[in-house]
């Protein structure tokens, strides 16, 4: 597929889309999904590789609570980081997983906010780290999140960020096999080693993805493990993990979530982790991605506050819900009545 040819604006000069990734910025026509638009795409707001490993380093020095560390590098040998908050082995652990697609890369952006939440000194944080262990991978995907791969993104319509790895690979269809660095780094110095029953998993959809078969637009979709192999126990307290999220975000007014449709295969980390360590997970999707060949998936700026807010106040939801055991008695059948995500034809 060839895109189409997309002025790009960089300081003050007109050219031809293609290979940019810093500063880019892409006059996005589509149909005009009503979630404030996807009117413009400035990557430049996001925070590079190496602007989020300085923003990494800058608050572990500053915070007693935080442990930054390396579990692996990526293929073009990149530091996979890895934030942990808690080592108390009696105590419940949650991790945390972005940007396994590169171009989906608000979810990391939450990320970094709740980060910084949990390396403060107050008194709520202080009370939630007594209780939870809390793991934050940032960005699995650090190659294609730089559009830095062995790969032409000529298809893509700013050339900065793609969803696979370097070797174009989705990393999310690599958790049985695990070929790529990047997970086989993942299971054997996160998952394996760190045991945590419960994981978030954060992506991005398309912008016009609509709750059931209304025009409604929706910020986001969840689901929990869908492979018959997944015990019933785990299955269950995935479901009351996605509970916990929905209500939060419900809450706040700005967000509107639907039933992801997605597939059984153990090879997407939602099902194999499940099934293999019996690690209780939820896969949330946001609204809108930062480059896509596919335009009306590329979502502006002027969403992007209210789905970072979005995934923050899921996140800092579970972890609290986690942390006071509140998750044990969290209602599930919502899930019965939840509309199954739409598709808004694009004109």
């Amino acid at each position: 597929m060839k895109k189409k040819m997309i002025p790009i604006v960089v300081s003050g000069m007109l050219v031809v889309s293609g290979g940019l990734l810093n500063g880019a910025t892409v006059g996005a026509t589509g149909n005009g999904p009503g979630y404030n638009g996807n009117e413009t795409v400035k990557n430049e707001r996001l925070h590079s590789y190496e602007e989020m490993v300085k923003l990494l380093e800058r608050i572990d020095k500053q915070s007693d609570a935080l442990e930054l560390e390396v579990y692996g590098q990526s293929v073009k040998d990149r530091d996979l980081y890895l934030a942990k908050f808690g080592e108390n082995e009696e105590n419940p652990t949650i991790l945390f997983l972005t940007q396994q697609h590169g171009n989906e890369t608000l979810t990391t952006e939450g990320a970094l906010k709740v980060i910084k939440y949990l390396s403060t000194n107050n008194k709520e944080v202080r009370e939630l780290l007594q209780n939870v262990n809390v793991l934050i991978a940032p960005r699995l995907n650090v190659d294609g999140a730089e559009g830095d791969v062995n790969f032409s993104l000529e298809d893509y319509a700013a050339g900065t960020h793609t969803r696979y790895n370097a070797n174009g690979v989705d990393l999310n269809r690599d958790h049985v096999e695990r070929n790529q660095p990047e997970t086989k780094a993942l299971h054997e110095n996160v998952l394996q080693k760190y045991e945590p029953e419960y994981m978030v998993d954060l992506h991005h959809q398309g912008t016009e993805t609509t709750l059931g078969d209304t025009d409604e637009l929706v910020s986001g979709s969840i689901l929990y493990p869908t492979n018959e192999n997944v015990d019933a126990e785990v299955r269950e307290k995935s479901k009351q993990l996605g509970g916990v999220l929905y209500n939060a975000i419900e809450a706040k007014g700005y967000g509107t979530l639907s039933k992801y449709v997605g597939g059984t295969a153990p090879t997407i980390s939602r099902n194999g982790l499940a099934v293999e360590y019996g690690i209780s997970t939820l896969l949330f999707e946001m609204r809108g991605m930062a480059d896509h060949y596919y335009e009306p998936y590329i979502l502006g700026q002027k969403s992007n506050g209210y789905l970072i807010n979005q995934a923050v106040t899921g996140m800092k939801a579970v972890i609290k819900a986690i942390a006071d055991g509140s998750i044990e008695s969290q209602d599930t059948s919502f899930w019965d009545t939840l509309p199954e995500s739409g598709h808004k034809d694009s004109e």
